[in-house]
């Protein structure tokens, strides 16, 4: 696929991707995603977004090339590409932090590199494409176990990670009543994930009812339409008995809707870095003492965010890209033991060519869509 500027992408043909470095692998792409992440790009509210790039950090494929210095996958082999590019042996790889390597994205200072996220996330082309340019390969992909169907894989590459870390970032404790903001994979998978950390109680917000209904279903959790609340704020603190929640996960970050004044300023003139209304409300409707986890994706300006409540309501605010490639081995554990069942997000398979219908489709929120898949016509060879 190819942006050519906001809201619009289209298939085209483009060069077939070449070794650039040695340790570069090329991957003939088999299943790759669209990402609510994805649509902060398509409209447009991303700063650096070229026309011609590529979107696309969801994918998995088969290695077909590997630079001379890459020994720990060959050609032929299936393998899960993390989103994050990292290079492994950075002062914050070496902690884990993959989403943050100091050396991968030349661009900034906080974000490490991702496929197919502008120009400010390093500006490497992404994976809704037949092939794709894989660098630090000794570091990311990840070999697909045998028995693991490859939709299953394709959502290790981000959805799975960041709903996962979200509730980990969480601290959630036994018993800890947890309120989602965002009913999109990633706020669905975070609510799932959520029991696995011992909550008592899962709550999910969003204003979309076939969303909602999903979400009941596939996370085990009470789910309410905010359009249906004078105050989602005193609504969460009236079912919490007036105390607010133990834990509250901004999984929107920034296209949420739901105020006007952030509407305005920060999806409309851009004067900030996206509409912070689910972080507002997630602020504000934590106990005091208690935790908001941040995976919602906003941009590297400003945002207009009430900090002083943050600091009156004691509250610890722990926010990061996932680092897919630390939670791994844990997560497709939780796949093959049945613990998670990622693919179960999947709404809609369409072929790349249709990249365009996708993105529209998944952007209107047409025939309740919850998660697509794109197929290239090579896939299957």
């Amino acid at each position: 696929m190819e942006y050519r500027g906001p809201r619009r992408v289209r298939a085209v043909q483009k060069p077939m991707p070449e070794i650039k470095h040695p340790q570069d692998a090329i991957v003939r792409v088999l299943r790759t995603c669209i990402c609510g992440s994805d649509l902060h790009l398509y409209n447009g509210n991303v700063p650096d977004t070229r026309v011609g790039s590529t979107f696309g950090h969801e994918f998995v494929g088969e290695i077909v090339e590997v630079g001379k210095e890459v020994t720990k996958v060959k050609v032929g082999d299936r393998v899960i590409v993390p989103f994050n590019i990292a290079c492994g042996e950075c002062h914050f790889c070496r902690q884990g932090m993959f989403g943050n390597c100091h050396e991968s994205n030349t661009e900034a200072t906080a974000v490490g590199a991702i496929f197919g996220y502008s120009h400010t996330a390093g500006g490497f082309d992404g994976g809704q494409a037949e092939y794709a340019r894989v660098p630090y390969a000794n570091v990311g992909p990840t070999i697909i176990p045998p028995d693991m169907d490859l939709d299953d894989a394709v959502l290790l590459t981000d959805v799975t990670p960041t709903g996962y870390q979200a509730a980990e970032m969480a601290g959630i404790q036994t018993g800890d009543t947890v309120v989602v903001f965002g009913a999109g994979p990633i706020g669905i998978m975070a609510a799932r994930c959520a029991w696995l950390f011992g909550a008592g109680r899962v709550i999910i917000i969003d204003k979309e009812d076939y969303r909602l209904e999903f979400a009941r279903g596939y996370s085990y959790c009470e789910a309410y339409n905010y359009r249906e609340m004078d105050d989602p704020v005193v609504f969460i603190k009236k079912i919490t008995d007036w105390m607010g929640a133990d834990v509250c996960i901004d999984a929107v970050g920034a296209e949420a809707q739901g105020n006007a004044l952030q509407t305005i300023t920060g999806r409309k003139l851009l004067l900030q870095a996206g509409s912070a209304t689910a972080l507002h409300w997630a602020i504000n409707s934590v106990k005091k003492g208690g935790v908001v986890s941040i995976v919602g994706v906003y941009g590297p300006t400003d945002n207009l965010v009430p900090i002083g409540n943050v600091l009156n309501k004691g509250l610890t605010v722990r926010a990061n890209q996932a680092s897919v490639k630390r939670l791994l081995p844990r997560l497709i554990d939780h796949v093959q033991n049945g613990i998670l069942n990622p693919k179960g997000l999947i709404t809609h398979r369409i072929p790349l060519e249709e990249v365009a219908d996708g993105y529209r489709m998944f952007s209107a929120k047409l025939d309740e869509c919850i998660k697509t898949v794109l197929i290239p016509p090579t896939a299957n060879r």
